[in-house]
């Protein structure tokens, strides 16, 4: 019922202020009533209400102040609650909390004042008290925090709890709201919590806890709601989180809720209650708890082996340690734990205890993958429980902030939530945000941080954003304006006779805006006495031959702006006298715009044009004079013109050496005038230089130009874009004072340019010329896994893995330095950059300590050292020498005759060792064994290896009075000699028995079998009856009455045959002879034919093109390939394949040339056939 005044004042008086509500505007009238006094604007609420109470905003130009007005009951009084104090008499309680209830409520005992908490130093043995929260049914009651972060690092984290364990934070809607403040001023953080339209369910324990960094503290206190019952009905409320677990004696009083389990609770319940219970603990997997807890009501037998068992189940907050506990019978007997029938082993999260007849299972740092079945097992008996891990709401924990931006600025939105990698959605006035096929909104995540991104904001973007998680939302504002349109010279009132020229003529400071000319409020259009022109910041309305119709006011509008320049026209009408008289000569200056001493300020390349109005009768004459000197015209650039009243004088591209004082002195017979004119010629500023470059921002620097025009430098402003691009992007609207900037909101790896223009008094210079192009990019991460890889007196080997973090650009390459232990002179080790990730760094002071470190190098410069963790000795580390033998020589090495023995062995030992090579005892032959030697290995080489060469090799190393040995078996085997002594032992029927002797030289290597073969006398063709037979006798059957046979056998080992075979001649008993049948020879030649012609194609010059055909024909016919009836055969352009049939001709890489008429033709003793195509080769860009 009260009246609300409210008064702001701004910096000009003529600025328009809009007041909202909601962000909606406000009108002045009966409810409303807006006034403004000057500088002075007031809003006064009559009547106020309820429904007033809620946020407010003015708005004056670019400026938005926010305030929020609330309305109370005038029967409500406060109820605050009181600070416990400490042994120590210091705070304790985060929080001081306002309630606000009915002038009926029953007063507590005590009501002391709000007071101010620090969690920055709570002291651990504070004893909090508990106080009872009167309410009634249907009130507002408001809960206010007070912190005092003047000694807090950062923002200190409140929560507030109903219950045990129930976070109000994902509760916030219609019944439930949260809000905080902070005065910078008196540095206290403000935090409120409000519960609307109180109801008696709401009643129970609260407790607001606080914390930063590693210190906390907290309160709790108890709410109780008069004027109505507590029931488990729907309509309680959001907040009616344990109604259905209370039961009230009385309607005045509700006690807070008890300490029990949800699993307690949930075997106790009914199946109907289920879902009430759910929502009450804010329980979001109902099903699968259902289905643990029917196997969790299953009886279990009395157990022999386990004195106490694992509860059914367990709950534990995500992050939080879980210790699960079990009593044996027998204090020696051995558990296992497992996890969905796993079994557990133990590392740093799983720690398994055993005291007396306890067992304890530990887990740290419980995640989501820890919510599981645990079964502790004894012998054959196991219990089993479920362990829950509650995943608390992902909240808003810095929110958005309310911007102004000018049209085309980047925008970020930026909000923080509590957990890394969460889910978040944007919306802007209640419409979801998504990427589109314009790519307008961006999303970037970095851990916690969520931003939305608009690169060039338009008027359509204003709006409020809103980011939603599943724990709460957060909104800003976005306002875009139009960049404000100044005025550097407005138009004037003229004067003019009849036919006389009338010019109007304004500057603004924007090129592109574009205007409309208008006479009386009627639009001026454009004809053969009106000329409307727009240079680029200048506008002109010119009038030819002024006629008495023409006087009026004149008005010129900037599109897109609301203000207006407005002049007069007025007609001078002339009597004619006829008495002859003259006239002296005489100047109108006009120096409208600029300073009061006539100066002319021109930008250097721009054109230079003095227009004089004069007066005389007769005519006078005009000349113009640059200090003593008369300006000539034979100056290119120099151009004087003489209308009737007017003397023009224009210098076009004028430079440094056209400032100063030019004279125009006009003469007739009555007399004569003069005027000064200075003329100063500014100089744009030099081009920008760029002295460093980061991730997404760049330092430029430049000189200010060397003319200041007569009027001192006041500021720059500056322009970028994208090198690519052809528009401009102004980064300050406001003049920037010094010559060193940092530009910012880049995008990493995208090449940009600037350039800045000087601003005075008068108005800005011409731009400079533009900067070198740059890409804004940060320096990589440092270089990781730095270690000593190898050290001597002199030399030391490092090594490293790449930085992690690479960035946009690529890597040039490490650079590496040393130093003494105790200075702070870093050595390059060599000169330049190496692109290795390894360095032998030599030269060093044998005995000296000293440190290393490595760099990685981009386009930004190095990146952050990294260096070994402690001073390195230069000296050589004796090691004992250790041979390492290869696995394929620890068993005896096989080579044939003349092959070529290469042996490597690897070794370790410093100093180097001596290495000693020996043959049985024996040293070796130089001529025919080579050995060589290095730091790691030595070389056992043969060129031509011998059977002599076979035997136990010995190589031994050794250091001091250290050595080390190892031997090597090679064996060098050779093809067997020919079996001895063969024989015919015994003849019947068609068979014939062979015997025979091993040879006597096996070749070094055992006998792996004899080949056994025969041949007919007639013939002379060799069959092999047995192959790898492994006895020295054999039966050869099928043989021909009367024929004559010659057996042989060969002897094989690993190597092969031998060379020569053991003959022996058989002749078979007289038969009947069989003569053959005779056949005449089947013909079967044929001519070629081409089953399958070549097909004409059209191909692009530059791409390999194939022709394919198929021929038949016995015997196999030639092939020859023409180009135009010319064979080529022979050139290397072309390549030709033949397979089963199908020949193939290869073009590589046709050009224009290749074009025309292939043949291929196919020719045997038969007949020959040819087919033939068309090529044509097209451009390869039409």
């Amino acid at each position: 019922g009260a009246t609300v005044f409210f008064e702001t004042e701004t910096e000009k008086p003529d600025a328009k202020v809009r007041w909202q509500s909601n962000t909606k505007d406000l009108v002045s009238g009966d409810k409303y009533v807006i006034k403004a006094n000057g500088n002075k604007h007031s809003l006064t609420i009559q009547a106020v209400t309820k429904e007033d109470g809620t946020a407010y905003a003015v708005i004056a130009g670019g400026s938005k102040v926010k305030f929020d007005l609330k309305v109370k009951e005038k029967v409500m009084e406060e109820v605050k609650l009181e600070e416990a104090q400490g042994g120590a008499g210091d705070p304790a309680a985060p929080a001081a909390t306002d309630t606000v209830a009915p002038e009926e409520a029953p007063a507590p005992a005590e009501t002391p004042a709000a007071a101010d908490t620090t969690p920055a130093a709570p002291q651990p043995g504070a004893n909090i008290q508990a106080h009872d929260i009167p309410g009634f049914d249907g009130e507002n009651i408001n809960f206010v925090a007070k912190v005092n972060a003047a000694s807090l690092l950062k923002k200190p984290t409140i929560k507030w709890f109903k219950g045990k364990w129930m976070d109000l934070a994902s509760k916030s809607g219609k019944n439930l709201q949260l809000k905080e403040l902070y005065d910078r001023n008196s540095k206290v953080y403000t935090f409120e919590m409000q519960i609307i339209a109180a109801k008696p369910s709401f009643a129970g324990a609260y407790r607001c806890e606080v914390s930063s960094r590693d210190k906390f503290d907290s309160c709790n206190f108890d709410l109780t709601v008069h004027g109505g019952s507590v029931d488990g009905s729907e309509e309680a409320g959001e907040l009616d989180f344990s109604a259905l677990l209370k039961k009230s004696a009385s309607k005045s009083q509700v006690k807070s809720e008890p300490d029990e389990d949800v699993w307690e609770i949930l075997q106790k319940a009914k199946a109907s209650e289920y879902e009430k219970i759910a929502f009450q603990y804010g329980i979001t997997d109902l099903r699968g708890m259902l289905k643990r807890l029917k196997k969790m009501k299953k009886e279990e037998k009395k157990s022999e082996a386990f004195l106490k068992k694992l509860d059914p189940a367990y709950q534990v907050e995500k992050g939080h340690k879980m210790k699960l506990c079990i009593e044996v019978a027998n204090e020696d007997v051995d558990v296992k734990w497992l996890k969905n029938g796993q079994e557990i082993q133990s590392t740093g999260r799983y720690i398994f205890e055993s005291v007396g007849n306890k067992r304890y299972l530990t887990i740290n740092h419980c995640s989501l993958s820890d919510d599981a079945t645990y079964t502790c097992v004894v012998g054959e008996e196991k219990c089993t429980t479920e362990l829950f891990v509650k995943e608390p709401p992902v909240t808003i924990t810095s929110n958005l902030e309310d911007q102004m931006v000018m049209k085309g600025e980047r925008v970020e939105l930026e909000c923080e939530v509590s957990e890394e990698g969460a889910t978040v959605k944007w919306e802007k006035d209640g419409v979801e945000l998504t990427r589109d096929e314009s790519f307008k909104y961006r999303f970037k995540k970095d851990g916690r941080k969520h931003v939305l991104i608009i690169n060039e904001a338009t008027k359509e973007d204003c709006g409020h954003y809103t980011v939603k998680t599943n724990g709460g939302e957060s909104m800003a504002e976005l306002m875009v304006s139009e960049k404000e349109l100044e005025v550097y010279q407005n138009i004037a009132d003229l004067t003019v006779k009849a036919k006389d020229e009338a010019v109007f003529k304004c500057e603004v400071s924007d090129e592109t805006v574009k205007g409309i000319w208008y006479k009386n409020g009627v639009e001026v259009k454009a004809d053969t006495r009106t000329h409307i022109t727009h240079i680029g910041r200048i506008h002109k309305l010119t009038i030819d031959d002024v006629k008495p119709e023409d006087q009026g006011d004149y008005t010129f509008v900037p599109e897109g702006y609301a203000f207006n320049l407005s002049a007069k026209l007025n007609f001078l009408e002339v009597k004619i006298d006829y008495v002859p008289r003259q006239d002296p000569p005489k100047i109108h200056l006009d120096c409208m715009g600029h300073t009061a001493d006539s100066t002319i300020v021109v930008v250097a390349g721009n054109k230079l044009r003095l227009d004089v109005p004069i007066t005389g009768d007769p005519a006078p004459t005009v000349v113009w004079t640059k200090g003593e000197k008369v300006k000539l015209l034979g100056d290119g650039r120099l151009h004087v013109e003489s209308t009737k009243g007017h003397c023009i004088f224009t210098i076009e591209g004028a430079d440094k050496q056209d400032e100063g004082l030019y004279s125009v002195i006009v003469r007739n017979p009555a007399g004569e005038d003069k005027a000064d004119i200075n003329v100063k010629v500014v100089d744009p500023p030099s081009a920008p230089r760029i002295l460093s470059v980061g991730e997404d921002s760049c330092v430029v620097q430049w000189d200010p130009p060397k003319s200041d025009g007569g009027n001192p430098i006041i500021g720059y402003v500056l322009e970028r874009k994208k090198k690519k691009s052809y528009r401009w992007m102004r980064l300050n609207f406001d003049p920037y004072t010094d010559t060193t900037y940092e530009a910012k909101r880049m995008i990493e790896g995208v090449e940009y340019e600037m350039r800045v223009y000087a601003v005075n008094a008068i108005g800005m210079s011409c731009h400079s010329a533009a900067s070198q192009p740059f890409i804004p990019v940060a320096p990589t991460s440092e270089p990781i896994g730095l270690c000593v890889d190898d050290i001597s007196d002199t030399t030391i080997s490092l090594k490293w893995r790449t930085p992690e973090h690479l960035g946009s650009s690529e890597l040039d390459g490490y650079g590496v330095e040393y130093c003494k232990e105790g200075s702070d002179e870093w050595v390059p080790a060599f000169e330049g950059l190496t692109e290795r990730t390894s360095v032998i760094i030599r030269d060093l002071p044998t005995g000296e300590k000293m440190q290393f470190r490595v760099r990685a190098y981009n386009m930004a410069g190095p990146s952050a050292p990294t260096s070994l963790a402690q001073a390195v000795t230069i000296r050589e580390i004796m090691q004992k020498p250790k041979i390492w033998i290869p696995r394929n020589l620890r068993q005896t090495l096989i080579k044939k005759v003349e092959e070529t023995i290469n042996l490597v062995i690897p070794f370790q030992g410093k100093p180097r060792p001596v290495i000693t090579w020996s043959k049985d005892g024996e040293p070796l032959n130089p001529k025919q064994v080579s050995v060589r030697n290095s730091d790691t290995d030595t070389i056992l080489f043969i060129r031509k290896s011998e059977r002599k060469d076979s035997g136990k090799y010995e190589v031994k190393l050794q250091i001091e009075n250290v050595e080390d040995t190892a031997s090597i078996s090679i064996q060098i085997v050779d093809l067997p000699g020919s079996p001895e002594k063969l024989k015919i032992m015994d003849v019947w029927g068609f068979n014939v028995a062979l015997e025979w002797k091993p040879p006597k030289d096996n070749g070094n290597c055992e006998i792996t079998g004899y080949m056994v073969q025969k041949a007919d006398k007639k013939t002379m063709e060799w069959y092999t009856v047995y192959e790898l037979y492994r006895r020295t006798n054999c039966v050869v059957a099928d043989l021909i009455m009367g024929n004559e046979y010659i057996f042989r056998i060969y002897a094989v080992n690993m190597v092969g045959l031998s060379l020569e075979p053991s003959l022996h001649l058989f002749i078979c008993s007289s038969g009947f002879e069989y003569k053959p049948p005779t056949y005449k020879e089947h013909d079967f030649s044929e001519a070629p034919k081409f089953t399958h012609p070549l097909v004409s194609r059209s191909v692009i010059a530059g791409y390999n093109a194939t022709l394919s055909c198929s021929v038949r024909g016995i015997p196999k016919p030639k092939v020859t390939w023409y180009k135009n009836k010319m064979d080529i055969s022979n050139e290397a352009k072309y390549r030709m394949f033949s397979k089963q049939g199908v020949l193939t001709l290869e073009i590589r890489k046709p050009c224009s040339f290749d074009g025309g008429v292939y043949m291929c033709k196919a020719v045997n003793a038969s007949g020959e056939d040819a087919v033939e195509c068309k090529l044509e080769i097209r451009r390869k860009y039409p």
